[in-house]
């Protein structure tokens, strides 16, 4: 019997299967397999059409089943993962009303600032454990105000994993977890949030039934069984946001354990054991996949979100045509450490939350027409997303987090061999690489769900380190000096 661990990314849908006895893979496929657009119709908007998700993930799914190459109704579970913060609203007939705010769209960002100036900073800290900030919450009161038509029409809100479960299944069911990352949940009273409920004149009849994240979401649809080949009842039994998930497929479940990916964003997760938050709002906190009211374990999230866009947009726009991603880092090792005092500030994805949302957007600094060329602008890009780490990293440090050392999966910007050496050097960490991505962790999470793994040591026994990245000294040294004189072009375009 096999596990599917479906990933519901903003690149593309990734699917896995996961033989439940071995733990190993043996069917893995994405969709698109060029990145899939981002419609941004005005400037700090992000939008995405959760029909094309759908239509993504079934290709995936069959994908990944013609590679293993085993009868889909011999799939006894099924998980998800999916990009977090995203807003999906539909109708009482289950239809979609308007693409999906997704999570590196800033319009919301006026929303979330009022919100916590009147509710107060230390309500919404002690009870949220976050300002609304430009989350989910936050994109519905743009919604209530901008379209009220729409709003009107509004049944049910979800997040993107809400969504797709909802097309599996047919039934519309969130999760505490979820419901934190939209900044819905009051942690002091395990509770909906009355607070934001009540300032943004938001009935409780919008959020759907609340199902742990471990457990029965849903069972498949004889129609949607049909079209992929599995069995009609296939039960969907976890579901989490791609962060805590990520972390999930690493076995980071407990505190002081750190999870990091490299993707269109990139993040840096630790699992906390007690109700911290930052006081600035810069990192944020929301419910683990494994937090309950007897257990605390809270996921402290640093999102970048220009990370991997940077550095395909450098591929597109800068590198010679038609190289790839391999080639691209080739040209940018021909650079030296510090590319020769060029830097370049990667923040052009929308508001930063480390920066405190502040206006700003990717920038080149100490260009030189006689000197840098385009190996020095790849590799440029690639430190500048290295030291944004570092210095999220040094927030997560003042909360009292020891970072020494950091798990990824091998994929996305961990593959590239600068970005693994820089990070290590700039930070001291040792950085452990494991052959695992979202959807294994899904499909991992759907047998702790159904009961099949009793515990996440059963779960992750087969987990396989590839490979340990250690810092380099002289190196480290080079790259510490390269983070200070990128530091101070960030600190100036702040000020």
């Amino acid at each position: 019997m096999y596990l599917l661990g479906c990933d519901i990314g903003s690149s593309s849908i990734k699917a896995s299967l996961v033989d439940q006895e071995s733990g190993l893979t043996v069917g893995l496929d994405f969709y698109p397999k060029e990145e899939a657009p981002i419609k941004a119709v005005k400037p700090s908007w992000a939008e995405q059409d959760p029909e094309d998700w759908w239509h993504d993930l079934k290709i995936a799914v069959q994908g990944a089943i013609d590679k293993a190459g085993i009868d889909g109704r011999k799939i006894s579970a099924i998980g998800i993962s999916y990009q977090m913060h995203g807003l999906v609203v539909v109708d009482k007939k289950k239809e979609v009303l308007r693409p999906s705010i997704i999570w590196c769209d800033s319009r919301a960002v006026p929303y979330g600032d009022r919100a916590f100036n009147v509710i107060g900073e230390k309500e919404c800290l002690s009870h949220l454990l976050n300002s609304p900030g430009n989350f989910t919450a936050a994109k519905l009161a743009w919604i209530k105000e901008n379209e009220p038509r729409i709003f009107e029409l509004i049944d049910k809100i979800m997040l993107p994993g809400d969504y797709i479960a909802m097309r599996l299944t047919g039934d519309i069911v969130t999760t505490v977890s979820g419901l934190s990352e939209g900044i819905f949940w009051d942690f002091k009273n395990n509770s909906l949030s009355s607070g934001i409920m009540n300032y943004f004149g938001f009935s409780e009849s919008l959020i759907p039934e609340i199902r742990p994240t471990f457990g029965l979401q849903g069972e498949l649809l004889k129609s949607v069984a049909t079209e992929l080949g599995m069995k009609k009842g296939t039960p969907v039994t976890y579901r989490a946001g791609d962060q805590p998930n990520n972390a999930l497929s690493l076995n980071v479940l407990n505190p002081g354990e750190i999870a990091a990916t490299g993707g269109t964003s990139g993040v840096v997760y630790g699992v906390n054991g007690n109700v911290s938050y930052d006081k600035l709002s810069r990192v944020n906190t929301f419910a683990h996949v494994n937090h309950s009211e007897a257990q605390t374990r809270l996921g402290i999230l640093l999102c970048i979100n220009g990370v991997g866009i940077l550095n395909s947009w450098v591929k597109r726009n800068v590198a010679p045509e038609g190289i790839d991603y391999n080639q691209l880092n080739e040209l940018a090792m021909t650079a030296p450490i510090g590319s020769n005092g060029l830097a370049i500030l990667p923040f052009g994805n929308g508001v930063e939350r480390m920066l405190q949302n502040k206006p700003t957007n990717c920038s080149i600094h100490g260009l030189n027409f006689n000197i840098h060329t385009k190996s020095h602008v790849a590799r440029a890009a690639q430190e500048g997303i290295v030291f944004s780490f570092k210095y999220g990293m040094d927030i997560m440090n003042e909360m009292g987090m020891d970072i020494e050392v950091i798990r990824a999966g091998y994929a996305n910007m961990f593959l590239s061999p600068i970005f693994r050496e820089a990070l290590a050097g700039v930070t001291g960490a040792v950085i452990e690489l494991y052959d695992t991505n979202g959807a294994v962790g899904a499909a991992k999470g759907a047998g702790m769900g159904a009961g099949i793994y009793p515990s996440a040591e059963e779960a992750f026994r087969s987990l396989k380190k590839i490979d340990v990245v250690e810092p380099d000294g002289l190196k480290a040294n080079e790259y510490c000096g390269a983070f200070e004189v990128w530091k101070e072009h960030l600190e100036k375009e702040l000020n």
